[in-house]
């Protein structure tokens, strides 16, 4: 039965949801918002609340956006989940959607909670800074490059 075969990505998918919110809890538990500590030439620890989504998108647009952004998560979690007990054995595939899976929900859980989400990491280089983003948000890139690279090599079927 391929429902049963999805159970190894949906683990990884909890998995990411619990390192996510891992991090994000040391993260409150350590720093105010806004506040910056040094971790490396190129990296800070900082605490920032994101309502919107990528690079700030929709942060300003009056709280509506929480809830956009937290039923669109949920609505392509479902696909996801879905797309995992057709396909389980493509490997690339379910890992990358394993990792989206496990990103948008780390998310969602900020948005109910908290009404937005919470980053607190940031690279920077050359007096650059990269906006602050968090577990979840790298999973998800993790998994759109892994999704993309898939899918330009082609089936191999």
């Amino acid at each position: 039965m391929p429902a049963r075969n999805a159970w190894p990505w949906l683990w990884l998918a909890g998995i990411v949801v619990l390192l996510d919110q891992l991090g994000k809890w040391i993260a409150l538990d350590a720093l105010r918002p806004g506040e910056s500590r040094y971790v490396a030439p190129f990296w800070n620890w900082v605490l920032a609340f994101n309502p919107g989504a990528a690079f700030s998108f929709l942060s300003d647009a009056g709280g509506w956006q929480r809830w956009f952004f937290t039923v669109l998560s949920l609505a392509v979690s479902v696909w996801i989940v879905a797309l995992l007990r057709k396909r389980p054995g493509e490997f690339p595939l379910s890992l990358s959607l394993a990792l989206v899976l496990g990103g948008a929900l780390g998310n969602v859980i900020d948005r109910i909670r908290f009404g937005a989400v919470v980053d607190f990491i940031q690279w920077h280089a050359a007096g650059y800074y990269w906006p602050a983003f968090n577990l979840a948000d790298s999973a998800i890139t993790a998994g759109a490059v892994l999704l993309a690279w898939d899918q330009l090599r082609g089936n191999r079927s």
